[in-house]
């Protein structure tokens, strides 16, 4: 799926738009997933991130597509390389779900008093992902709101460039649980955050079967 199955708007016979507002969700996977861990819901991790987007909507409102934003895990812990690779290919196999890749870029670190040496890694490029998807978007004209899913303040220059430049169109800041960013929410057209009971129930199947057979369960840890 590239950029234009994202949003694109439905035509009516005579060639004038479809009723329904478009919504399109941005969702940063990384900031949701510390959201939740903070507040230590696991249980809430398998994620189907379509019915989320669904849970969002208001009255009149129609989803257009979720764009999810992550990188691949580095390092030594396979055990949550393994549990992301299924929750990825899961949300990889849901219409109207495009997944957006970054990086995680390795950093050597020594301690100055005794000379020890390790590996730490760090998220790349999901802040730029979302801006620049946010701004393509909006001048494509694929959606008339904008869920951003994150508490990133960073992420407010480019709310404040769409806002500027569309005035028809609205950029709502939903934080993940136990984060928020004022800077952010100043930035957007409104903000809340997401709450239990819509978590709850936007929850994956226990086992997906894929078209070829395959099963995807819900990782144990994840319960």
């Amino acid at each position: 799926m590239d950029g234009s199955d994202i949003g694109g708007a439905v035509q009516d016979e005579d060639g004038s738009r479809a009723k329904g507002h478009r919504v399109t969700v941005y969702l940063d996977g990384f900031n949701l997933y510390y959201g939740l861990r903070s507040k230590g819901w696991r249980r809430f991790y398998w994620l189907d991130v379509r019915a989320l987007g669904q849970n969002l909507l208001r009255p009149g409102q129609r989803l257009a597509g979720v764009r999810y934003f992550t990188a691949r895990l580095a390092g030594r812990d396979r055990g949550r390389q393994r549990r992301q690779a299924v929750f990825l290919e899961a949300l990889e196999a849901l219409p109207d779900v495009q997944v957006h890749y970054g990086h995680f870029l390795s950093k050597p670190r020594e301690c100055r008093t005794c000379g020890a040496r390790w590996t730490v890694y760090e998220e790349k490029m999901t802040d730029v992902n979302i801006a620049v998807r946010l701004l393509a978007d909006a001048q494509d004209d694929l959606f008339d709101t904008a869920i951003l899913v994150s508490a990133d303040g960073d992420l407010a220059g480019p709310v404040e460039a769409v806002l500027d430049r569309y005035e028809n169109k609205r950029v709502v800041a939903v934080f993940p649980p136990g984060r928020r960013s004022d800077r952010l929410r100043g930035a957007a057209t409104a903000g809340f955050t997401v709450g239990r009971k819509v978590l709850k129930d936007s929850q994956l199947p226990e086992r997906i079967v894929k078209p070829n057979g395959f099963v995807l369960e819900r990782p144990q840890g994840w319960r």
